[in-house]
């Protein structure tokens, strides 16, 4: 069972090395050696969306695996949905580089570029604008709770050719005498049908490929995914990483209805060009070039309890995006109600003085 695990040693002091987000390489803790991460891009491959893919790409039904550690020894029950970890006897980071293999290798790999000295301002800077938060929010962030995670994503590409039918209204005004003999005007719509065609080439529509993180939280991180880096099971030491829960054709259909949103948005779009509105659109679409890949991107995950309640805050870790819950002040909220009321009745005496 040793080769399950692979622990990246200090060539100098022996000590474990871990990623630096910094320097997006290998670096010795103790004594800052560092190993250069080989980065391939001709690696980062685009696979042709095909039946075969979608019906045989489907995650693994173990619950868990059984390792021995390198450091120590000690043998450890790993989550199955996990490919890095930290030995909970001797605290050596490992990397579970034979189960990625047994699982699916990813394609590339978003590195982590904010640290946690990071987190902890970026926390700081966004909870301080939370101003209906309690003021204790502050002061619940501990940097030792934060855990660094790669996430598992599928990316989807397509050409799509979209031919529409729709009716595109032309606004004109009309002047009419009311019941009291005012003049009044409306805006009325002449309708006509159009047609129309519209391309679009969708690139990297990312789809999650796991549902432990809230869809709510995740959906605001947003990533780049265009200068990937190849993937190297150096990126996961001294993080934790997933291995994907939701297989390939699930996340096929979610990217389509996400790229069908999409067309119809751009063919209401093509026809807002002729006409004031646009109704009782319907598309014919064709799809071409469909590909796929499975990446690894980067979030800091914390959770806190507040009152018994517990809440989740995430950052991404590429850019340092933050998207979190909080509880709200009810002595701050009731102050805004009694500011609100006084400011209506200082405006009623005015009016009315």
């Amino acid at each position: 069972m040793m080769d399950i695990a692979k622990t990246y040693y200090c060539q100098n002091c022996g000590a474990v090395m871990e990623f630096d987000a910094a320097s997006q390489n290998l670096k010795c803790p103790s004594c800052g050696n560092k190993i250069e991460i080989e980065n391939d891009e001709s690696k980062v491959v685009e696979h042709k969306l095909t039946r075969h893919a979608l019906n045989s790409i489907k995650p693994e039904q173990k619950t868990s695996t059984s390792m021995e550690c390198e450091g120590c020894g000690a043998l450890v029950e790993v989550d199955s949905t996990s490919t890095a970890t930290t030995c909970p006897y001797c605290g050596s980071n490992y990397v579970l580089a034979k189960k990625q293999m047994d699982a699916l290798i990813p394609d590339g790999v978003v590195p982590f570029r904010i640290d946690k000295v990071q987190t902890g301002e970026i926390y700081h800077k966004w909870i301080k604008g939370r101003w209906l938060a309690p003021n204790t929010l502050k002061t619940l962030y501990q940097t030792d709770k934060i855990q660094g995670i790669y996430i598992p994503y599928w990316t989807f590409d397509a050409d799509i050719d979209a031919r529409y039918r729709a009716m595109g209204g032309e606004d004109y005004e009309v002047s009419y005498k009311d019941d009291e003999g005012e003049i009044q005007t409306e805006i009325r719509t002449r309708w006509y049908p159009t047609s129309g065609h519209v391309h679009n080439f969708f690139d990297d529509v990312l789809i999650r490929a796991s549902n432990k993180l809230k869809p709510n939280l995740l959906n605001s991180l947003v990533y780049n995914t265009q200068n990937i880096s190849s993937y190297s099971p150096d990126y996961m030491s001294g993080y934790c990483a997933e291995i994907y829960t939701i297989d390939l054709e699930d996340a096929h259909k979610d990217a389509i209805n996400k790229m069908k949103n999409e067309m119809r948005h751009l063919c209401e779009r093509d026809v807002l060009r002729r006409y004031d509105r646009v109704s009782n659109l319907t598309m014919d679409l064709d799809y071409d070039n469909e590909t796929y890949k499975h990446v690894l991107l980067p979030i800091y995950s914390t959770t806190y309890y507040y009152n018994g309640k517990e809440y989740h805050v995430l950052i991404n870790g590429q850019s340092g995006v933050i998207s979190g819950e909080y509880p709200k002040s009810v002595f701050k909220i009731a102050m805004i109600i009694i500011v609100i009321i006084i400011i209506i009745a200082l405006a009623f005496y005015y009016v009315n003085s």
